[in-house]
């Protein structure tokens, strides 16, 4: 099976959600001690990225948008954080609080994630909602 096929596969896989605040609090810990294992930081819209990033870098993308999702989340429970396994992940969704549409429940064109983690190389994801500017100067924003 191609990287390619591994991805897409990964990606439409068995999910949990991190319902509670709490709970998402415990798998950025599980995420911070697995900070070098390997992982690509891919916001959808943006170019797929070709290179692993550094643990630094994952511990900073942990840190920013753990922040960002209490800010812009209003609600008293998550829910927008799913992962393939909570002890073990190998693949992470992040959805955007600002795009949620039908993220949970059935739909014929559920929202794709804001964000991934993947210890797999990922592959492109279409999407026809372009990245909003202010997402863009975030994300950018965070590699300078």
């Amino acid at each position: 099976m191609s990287s390619s096929d591994m991805f897409y596969q990964a990606f439409r896989g068995n999910f949990s959600s991190l319902l509670s605040w709490q709970q998402l609090d415990e798998f950025w810990e599980v995420l911070r001690r697995k900070a070098d294992a390997g992982w690509y930081i891919y916001a959808i819209g943006t170019p797929v990225p070709v290179q692993i990033s550094s643990s630094a870098d994952v511990v900073k993308f942990i840190n920013e948008i753990g922040a960002l999702l209490r800010k812009e989340h209003y609600e008293d429970y998550c829910g927008i954080v799913y992962t393939d396994s909570k002890q073990d992940p190998t693949l992470v969704k992040i959805f955007d609080p600002d795009n949620l549409g039908v993220s949970c429940g059935f739909s014929n064109h559920p929202p794709l994630p804001g964000w991934i983690l993947s210890l797999i190389a990922p592959q492109p994801l279409e999407t026809r909602r372009p990245l909003p500017a202010g997402r863009l100067r975030w994300w950018q924003a965070l590699w300078v």
